[in-house]
C-alpha cells in the first residue's frame, strides 16, 4: 500500500536560547563550600523507574540504550508544544555552593537549577557533559533540579546527574509526612495489579511514594498511582503505601489492600480478535458482507485514519469521518453481526501521530472516531521515519492512547508495527520500553512479519519474530509466558510482499495455528482486497499474485479463536 505522503515543515525557534542561561542572583557573603557527595536520589535511572524525578506532559521514560554509564538513562521525548522537563526536589543547606554536572545526549539540551544557574550543549550523536555551580539563598532550604530538551528536536538523552554538596538543613528536617490515605485496588490482570491513594501532606513537600508488598518495598512513584508488574497469576498479594520527603522522613505505613491476581493461561486482556484488512480506498475493495457471509469473518480492521489537515480526523485525509461511503459499510458489517477496528497510520500518507502538535490534541483526534462510531478497539500502525523512528513520536502516541484508555472504559488498544526475524528492532524495542515506562497499558502489541527479510521460511521467521516479541515483552513488563502472548498480535501479508517472500495458503494455516495454540490476542493480515488469485500477477492491489481461492485468507483467519 502507498499513499502519497505530506510531510509537514516545523517551524524551528531558537530566538530564546540566549536567555536559557540563567545569572545567578546577587552574591551571599562568605557562602559555605559544599562537601562533594552526590545528594540526587535515582541519579543514573539505575532502578528501571524515573522516580523520584517527574516529567512534563509524561514524555520521560527509562531507557537501556544509549546510556553513558551503567545499564540505563532518561529519555525526554520534546514535542512542539513540550520541551520535556524532567526535574528533582532535593534539600539543600542555606548559603552552600552546589555543583551539579550530568551527561547528555541531543539537540539543545538543558541542565540547571529552578530560579537559579543553567547551561546548554547541542550534541546529537554523543554524550557531552554539562557543568554548573550555584549558591543557595539565606534562607534557601530546598532545590529543583531540572533537565529538558527543546522544543520539535527530538528525543533527547541524559545520564549520570550528580548534585554535589550536604544533604539539606543539616538534619532539621526530621518531620515526617502525614500516611497516604484510601489505598484501591483500581485494577488487576494475570501478572498486575493497579492501585491508587490519597496523597500525604509535609512539613516541605513529599517526593515520592514507596510501595510495599508486605514487607518488601517493590516500586517508587512520584504519584498517588502506580501499577505494580510481575506477579504471579492467581496469587493473593499485601500491598501497602509509604510517603518519603526530600530529608528522607518516612510516614507510617497506608491501610493496606489485599488482591488476588487473575488466572493466567489464556492470558492478561481477555482480548482475542481476528480482524484482517480491509481498504475502502484502494484495491477494488470487494463486499464486506459478502465476504462475511462466505467466511465467518466477523471483525475487520479498517485502513486508514489519516489526517485531513488540522489535526481533524479523515478516512484517507479525503474522505468524511461520518456519513460518507466508510460509515455505510461500518453499518453494514455490523447488521450483518460484525465490528470494526480503525486503523490510524500506516505506512505513508498524512498521519495524526505525526502532525498533531501535542498528546492530547492526538487524543482529542481519537476521540472524534471513538465518538463516531461507539469504538470497542483502535489500532495505531506505526510506521516509517515520521512516526515509528521518531521517538518523540511514539510517545506522543502512546501518552493519547493512555489517554483515551483512561477516558473510555473497556476500550482496548493495539500499536502495530514492523518487525525483523528475530524480533521488535531497535525502534521496536523503545517502542515497548516507552509504552511501560509510560504506563500506557497498551493491550495488543502486534508485529508484522512481512517485508523483514522472511525469505522462504515465512512460517519459521514468522514465529521467530513472534518469540522475540515475547521474550521483549517478559523482559519489559515482568510478564509470565501466558501473559505475554496474551498480548501479541500478528499481522501478515497474503502472498507475495514487496520482497517477494510467498506467504501461502499452507503457510497462514501454520501461523494461525500456532497462534491458536499460543493463546495470542489477535491475528490479521494485509489485505482482504488481496484475497483474490492471480498467479503470476506479481504485487498488486486487487490479488496476491499467487494461486488460492477466493477469499481463502480470510476463511483462514477467521478460524482464529486464540
Amino acid at each position: 500500500m502507498r499513499i502519497t505522503h505530506f510531510r509537514r515543515s516545523r517551524h524551528r525557534f531558537f530566538a530564546l536560547l540566549g536567555t536559557a542561561a540563567l545569572a545567578l542572583a546577587g552574591a551571599v557573603a562568605l557562602p559555605g563550600t559544599a562537601q562533594a557527595a552526590n545528594i540526587l536520589t535515582n541519579p543514573g535511572f539505575e532502578s528501571g523507574s524515573l522516580s523520584p524525578w517527574t516529567c512534563t506532559g509524561n514524555l520521560g521514560s527509562v531507557v537501556s540504550s544509549p546510556v553513558h554509564g551503567g545499564s540505563k538513562a532518561l529519555a525526554g521525548a520534546a514535542s512542539s508544544s513540550d520541551n520535556a522537563q524532567c526535574s528533582q526536589t532535593v534539600s539543600v543547606q542555606p548559603n552552600t555552593t552546589y555543583s551539579l554536572s550530568g551527561w547528555v545526549r541531543g539537540s539543545y539540551v538543558y541542565l540547571g537549577v529552578d530560579g537559579g544557574a543553567s547551561t546548554w550543549t547541542t550534541s546529537p550523536s554523543a554524550y557531552s557533559q554539562l557543568t554548573v555551580s550555584f549558591t543557595t539563598g539565606a534562607s534557601q532550604t530546598s532545590a529543583k533540579i531540572y533537565v529538558h530538551g527543546w522544543y520539535a528536536q527530538g528525543t533527547y538523552y541524559a545520564d549520570d546527574i550528580s548534585l554535589d554538596g550536604p544533604g539539606g538543613g543539616g538534619g532539621s528536617d526530621t518531620q515526617a509526612p502525614t500516611a497516604p490515605t484510601n489505598l484501591t485496588s483500581t485494577g488487576k490482570t494475570s501478572s498486575s495489579v493497579s492501585l491508587s491513594w490519597g496523597a500525604s501532606s509535609d512539613n516541605v513537600g513529599v517526593s515520592a511514594y514507596d510501595i510495599y508488598s508486605g514487607s518488601n518495598q517493590v516500586l517508587s512513584v512520584s504519584g498517588t498511582s502506580a501499577t505494580v508488574s510481575g506477579l504471579s497469576p492467581s496469587t493473593a498479594y499485601t500491598f501497602t503505601v509509604k510517603a518519603r520527603d526530600a530529608a528522607g522522613n518516612t510516614s507510617a505505613a497506608s491501610n493496606s489492600v489485599s488482591v488476588t491476581t487473575n488466572a493466567g493461561g489464556g492470558g492478561g486482556t481477555g482480548f482475542k480478535q481476528a480482524a484482517p484488512y480491509l481498504y475502502l480506498g484502494w484495491g477494488d475493495p470487494p463486499s464486506a458482507t459478502s465476504v462475511m457471509s462466505s467466511t465467518g469473518i466477523k471483525w475487520y480492521t479498517m485502513a486508514f485514519m489519516l489526517d485531513g489537515g488540522g489535526c481533524n480526523p479523515m478516512w484517507d485525509s479525503a474522505r468524511p469521518l461520518t456519513g460518507g461511503n466508510d460509515q455505510t459499510v461500518i453499518n453494514q458489517i455490523r447488521s450483518a453481526g460484525g465490528d470494526i477496528v480503525p486503523s490510524f497510520g500506516g505506512w505513508q500518507g498524512s498521519k495524526l501521530g505525526a502532525n498533531c502538535s501535542s498528546a492530547s490534541a492526538l487524543a482529542g483526534a481519537l476521540q472524534k472516531v471513538i465518538d463516531a462510531y461507539g469504538l470497542k478497539a483502535i489500532d495505531m500502525d506505526i510506521e516509517n521515519t515520521d512516526e515509528f523512528e521518531n521517538e518523540a513520536v511514539q510517545a506522543k502516541i502512546l501518552t493519547a492512547l493512555k489517554t483515551v484508555k483512561a477516558n473510555n472504559p473497556g476500550l482496548k488498544t493495539i500499536v502495530t508495527f514492523g518487525t525483523s526475524t528475530t524480533g521488535p528492532t531497535y525502534y521496536g524495542n523503545r517502542l515497548i520500553e516507552q509504552a511501560q515506562s509510560l504506563n500506557a497499558n497498551i493491550d495488543v502489541f502486534t508485529i508484522m512479519p512481512f517485508d523483514f527479510g522472511g525469505g522462504s521460511d515465512m512460517y519459521g521467521n514468522t514465529v521467530n519474530a513472534t518469540e522475540g516479541l515475547k521474550a521483549k515483552l517478559k523482559s519489559t513488563f515482568g510478564w509470565d509466558d501466558a501473559t505475554a502472548y496474551s498480548h501479541i498480535g500478528i499481522s501478515g501479508m497474503n502472498g507475495l510482499s514487496d520482497q517477494q517472500e510467498n506467504t501461502t495458503p499452507a503457510i497462514w494455516t501454520q501461523i494461525r495455528d500456532w497462534a491458536n495454540s499460543h493463546h495470542i490476542a489477535r491475528l490479521a493480515y494485509w489485505a482482504v482486497n488481496r484475497d483474490r488469485p492471480c498467479p503470476g500477477g506479481g504485487v498488486v492491489s486487487n490479488c496476491s499474485g499467487i494461486s488460492q481461492n477466493n477469499w481463502q485468507f480470510t476463511s483462514i483467519t477467521a478460524g482464529f479463536t486464540g
